[in-house]
């Protein structure tokens, strides 16, 4: 039976990860469920978890016998070796009819239209659905429900679906959250080989680290568990559909009580919500039976400090320890240009030289080194202040003809939306060639043909049809993702017809934050009247091994944790240029604007002479010499 509230359906949903389980929860008060099969999906790390075809159209049918709903997970980032088996178990998918398909990858969604699978789709958590239009977009390609990202509030919610009533709308209500924005945390892809966009999170993010002291470990990224059960009207009245528990690696005598005693408070509210009440009885339950410490999340608001479990002292498992990240070595460099080598190397004409800089010297710095195409970042790391569209001016004026970006925010909340909904029509009038979109909401609302649209790695850009589902909604290129292996980028770069952009030196922000971890310390958010503790630039964290991440705050009090060590793709230039990769990056942000000019005019001299180019380990030492920073072939390791 349906259970309705104010003209919208509500529905109470539970994470499956063996067969076993899902018996064990078939006939507790959920009325749907959600789970993976053998591949393709969000959480791997277990060969004994998740299901076989034959266990998930088993599951589906007994589900479907009690009026009950299965969507599986198909939500993980693919690489484009991985299309025709991903094919085969789409076809599969659509034979046994589950309710929906859950999905990250925009490249998924451009398979499954492709092939005609007629099956619901919903938007995954690691989509990061976040502002208005994203989910104006879903909607336009078919989209029936989206899994709002974990920095979402009520308000937010109530706020989409005043705007766009028709979607549904899923939420997080209980169990394990991320302290990262969800799919920009790119660490354990680069470092450890093992993406959390693929389901295989190695949690750095758990990672223990030194106080200012030295002397003793906290947990500063530590985020607490999310349970909204004293909340249950607010999340009602939020306009929620789906009430999502946490949960696929937990078993099922863990799941059942939770379930169960969501259901009844549920029930209860919709029964009778002016005499509802929380019963504290249930509420103690949650508490005393807590894997970590609890928090409302988001729900309320930016939640600062309080949502971190700076002791750690119920961290229940740490899924990796810290290691250094790679330096360059001769001998890989060997097999990485053997591994990247084509007998018939794709021919450009033109190889364009792109920097990201922090400021107009820097920027100036960097046409004076010889860029082609230079970004000014919208989210700016301080001590440097903002563009201002003067500068933006100075800076077209600057550069001569040559083009000159704007980067969008890799997040766009209401603030970022109305300031780029001013700033874009300006960007024009001064001469801004176009801007780089951090997220597809700002492809649907911001869209102009007068301006070229670039897509930056943020996208998460892992496989042809990735890249060409962008390019279709307006992208003249894209930017690969920064924690794909070599032969992953192989793959691509030979299948795709798209122009790719490559990070090839450099440092972007491998961990992405809302949550400012300086002011955390000194018990503020971004919401609160803060000191400025951040105004002297970066700050760093210490992990057990004594290694330093340096980790940098915007104008929007967003941080970001960056390598250790700069990405260096020096030695294989010639073999990404004959893979057919039209643009090379240089990440520049946390470069001085001397250190961008000279680094810049390095790539520039050898990019213009790549035939005669022979890479020797001088060329890093003398980058290190420059940049003060150890260089890495980071994720081409793997």
């Amino acid at each position: 039976m349906k259970k309705m509230f104010n003209k919208r359906e509500l529905e109470l949903l539970a994470p499956v990860g063996t067969f076993k389980d899902f018996e064990n929860i078939l006939h507790s008060g959920a009325d749907a469920f959600y789970m993976g099969g053998k591949k393709f999906n969000m959480r791997v790390h277990r060969k004994d978890h998740n299901l076989s075809n034959e266990e998930l159209e088993k599951a589906i049918d007994l589900a479907h016998g009690l009026g009950k709903k299965v969507y599986i997970t198909f939500n993980n980032m693919m690489d484009s070796s991985e299309i025709e088996e991903s094919r085969d178990f789409l076809k599969f998918l659509e034979s046994v009819k589950p309710d929906a398909l859950i999905i990250q990858d925009f490249g998924a969604l451009k398979l499954i239209k492709d092939e005609g699978i007629k099956l619901n789709i919903h938007l995954s958590v690691m989509a990061n659905v976040h502002n208005l239009g994203m989910i104006r977009l879903a909607k336009k390609l078919g989209v029936t429900r989206v899994v709002t990202s974990r920095e979402c509030s009520f308000m937010d919610i109530k706020s989409f679906v005043k705007e766009v009533p028709e979607m549904e709308y899923e939420y997080f209500i209980h169990g394990d959250m991320c302290s990262v924005h969800g799919s920009q945390c790119h660490y354990g892809g680069i470092l450890f080989g093992k993406s959390s966009n693929r389901g295989q999170c190695m949690k750095p993010c758990r990672w223990p680290f030194k106080d200012c002291t030295g002397n003793k470990n906290i947990y500063p990224l530590a985020v607490k568990d999310i349970c909204l059960y004293r909340h249950i009207p607010e999340l009602i009245m939020s306009g929620v559909n789906s009430f999502k528990i946490e949960g696929r690696m937990r078993g099922s005598d863990y799941l059942n009580s939770i379930i169960n005693h969501y259901r009844k408070a549920i029930d209860r509210f919709i029964e009778d919500p002016t005499g509802y009440t929380t019963n504290e009885k249930v509420s103690s339950f949650f508490y005393d039976n807590r894997v970590r410490n609890l928090s409302t999340a988001y729900a309320f608001k930016n939640p600062g400090a309080s949502n971190i479990d700076i002791t750690g002292e119920r961290e229940p498992r740490v899924f990796s320890r810290p290691i250094e990240e790679f330096d360059i070595t001769e001998e890989r460099v060997e097999e990485l240009k053997e591994l990247l080598k084509v007998d018939y190397p794709k021919d450009k004409n033109k190889m364009e030289l792109a920097v990201k800089v922090n400021s107009l010297e820097a920027l100036k710095r960097a046409y004076d080194g010889g860029a082609d195409l230079i970004y000014a970042a919208g989210e700016v790391y301080r001590p440097d202040k903002p563009f201002t569209k003067q500068q933006l001016k100075e800076a077209v004026e600057y550069a001569k003809g040559k083009k000159v970006f704007y980067v969008l925010p890799r997040m766009s909340f209401e603030r970022q939306r109305i300031e780029l909904n001013y700033l874009i029509p300006e960007l024009k009038k001064i001469g801004i060639a176009g801007v780089l979109v951090g997220n597809s909401g700002e492809i649907y609302e911001f869209y102009d043909s007068d301006m070229e649209f670039r897509g930056d790695f943020s996208l998460n850009i892992y496989n042809d049809h990735a890249a060409a589902f962008y390019e279709k909604q307006g992208l003249s290129s894209v930017t690969f993702s920064i924690e794909a292996s070599a032969k992953a980028a192989k793959s691509v770069f030979l299948k795709t017809k798209t122009p790719i952009e490559l990070i090839v030196q450099g440092t972007p922000g491998v961990m992405y934050m809302e949550h400012c971890l300086i002011a955390a310390e000194h018990g503020k958010t971004s919401a609160d009247f803060c000191n400025n503790y951040c105004s002297s630039g970066a700050f760093d964290l210490k992990d057990e091994k004594g290694i330093s991440h340096k980790v940098y705050s915007d104008q929007y009090c967003k941080n970001y944790i960056i390598l250790t060590k700069d990405i260096c793709y020096l030695p294989i230039l010639k073999e990404l240029k004959g893979l057919g990769v039209s643009a090379f990056r240089i990440e520049a942000q946390h470069y001085t604007p001397e250190q961008v000019e000279k680094v810049t005019a390095i790539y520039r001299n050898i990019i213009d002479n790549l035939q005669e180019f022979q890479w020797s380990y001088e060329h890093a030492l003398k980058l290190t010499d420059i940049t003060g920073r150890r260089q890495s072939i980071q994720s081409m390791n793997y």
